[in-house]
């Protein structure tokens, strides 16, 4: 389904399902997978990439170097950069750092990506922000800048110290800074 308003340039392949609402712009290049939904006013492209199962919620420009793995939620008016140094009267195009947001990963409403940062499976970045360095998967960041204040399971509940999700009863592990899921679904 797309909106009479939106506009797909030529060159992007649109998934089985997907939906892109009033006022958003898939530029050439872009593949955007099955089941997505782009809410009113997103940019994307040129070229990115886009798993299946993502939504991109209203106002969110998806540029070129930007890849959403499967299941990726994007929060309203959360922001993706492209060059570390921006100038209006500097050309930096070759410049452009890609971002990586790994599976299942949701980012919260106003959160800032910096450019050139991998935010790991099923991470959760809080509303407003900014995170400007890689984020561990289940990781709980929040802030300015952004930092881990805790584990949140594939489902997205926040972890106690028993690292047992409530929602499903799946049981992970820290191990050296990082979380790995130890029985359930991967």
């Amino acid at each position: 389904m797309i909106h009479p308003t939106a506009i797909v340039d030529d060159g992007v392949q649109v998934g089985a399902g997907t939906k892109i609402w009033h006022f958003s712009h898939v530029l050439r290049g872009t593949v955007l997978g099955t089941n997505c939904v782009l809410g009113q006013n997103v940019m994307a492209g040129p070229d990115v990439h886009m798993g299946n199962g993502c939504k991109v919620q209203n106002n969110v420009s998806l540029y070129a170097g930007v890849t959403l793995e499967d299941d990726v939620f994007c929060g309203p008016s959360c922001v993706f950069t492209n060059v570390l140094n921006p100038r209006a009267f500097v050309e930096r195009k070759s410049e452009f750092k890609p971002t990586l947001v790994r599976r299942g990963a949701s980012i919260g409403a106003n959160a800032t990506i910096v450019c050139g940062v991998t935010i790991g499976a099923y991470a959760l970045i809080g509303a407003g922000a900014v995170v400007s360095r890689d984020v561990p998967d289940y990781a709980l960041v929040v802030g300015v800048p952004a930092r881990r204040i805790g584990w949140v399971s594939r489902t997205g509940e926040r972890l106690g110290p028993d690292l047992k999700c409530p929602r499903t009863g799946e049981q992970y592990q820290e191990l050296n800074g990082s979380l790995r899921l130890l029985q359930g679904v991967q």
